[in-house]
């Protein structure tokens, strides 16, 4: 299962995220932590519930839009890759592409 490409129209926003270092951006839900943590970021759009912290993101994103997020008691991972700074995105789509559960979404 990967990320719904339509989920500005299947998901409602919801309380938004403001990361420790990055900038305010869209959560899509439904949210019920800790197993649903819906969808973060919009122009650059990680599917917390699908992503399994595995970093490629993080290590491939030429302009670091991504920081690792804490998310105690997740059935996936402990953490995930937040989209801190999507407002930086250059649209390259290295992050989607090395994404092994399709999680990530770029919306340029």
């Amino acid at each position: 299962m990967a990320i719904d490409p339509d989920f500005e129209e299947n998901y409602e926003k919801v309380e938004p995220c403001n990361p420790e270092g990055g900038h305010e951006h869209d959560v899509w839900g439904p949210v019920d932590p800790p197993e649903k943590l819906g969808i973060h970021g919009t122009r650059v759009a990680v599917d917390f519930d699908l992503c399994i912290a595995d970093g490629a993101c993080l290590e491939d994103c030429p302009v670091d839009v991504f920081d690792w997020m804490d998310t105690p008691d997740h059935p996936e991972s402990e953490r995930k890759a937040d989209p801190a700074r999507e407002d930086d995105c250059i649209g390259c789509y290295l992050c989607e592409d090395v994404c092994p559960v399709d999680a990530i979404k770029v919306k340029y």
